[in-house]
């Protein structure tokens, strides 16, 4: 499984683990198609099954279940700032049939 997280994301979430004493747990990142053929993403702090694929982007160990794997595959998870001030995870998806690559400016 190909899913990429960026170091900036990675710093959020090594953030948001410590704020909520989660340090040291897993992330699990969840996809499941929607009837238009998008794709619906769930992301929380969670404990490693036997069937989970696990990599490690950055110091964050992130699992997903094998239900999942097919659909993040090539998917990268970005933490960016999309307004002034308002910053977003945001997951770009070559699977979802609605995603746009972004523009070589960013």
């Amino acid at each position: 499984m190909a899913l990429v997280i960026t170091e900036g994301a990675a710093r959020q979430i090594l953030q948001s683990a410590q704020q909520s004493g989660q340090s040291g747990s897993d992330l699990r990142i969840a996809a499941k198609r929607r009837a238009d053929g998008s794709i619906e993403y769930a992301m929380g702090f969670d404990d490693k099954q036997t069937e989970d694929v696990q990599v490690n982007w950055h110091g964050v160990n992130v699992i997903v279940a094998p239900t999942s794997t097919e659909l993040l595959s090539g998917t990268t998870l970005d933490y960016v700032e999309l307004e002034a001030g308002k910053h977003e995870f945001i997951f770009m998806n070559p699977n979802d049939p609605h995603y746009v690559p972004p523009d070589e400016e960013g």
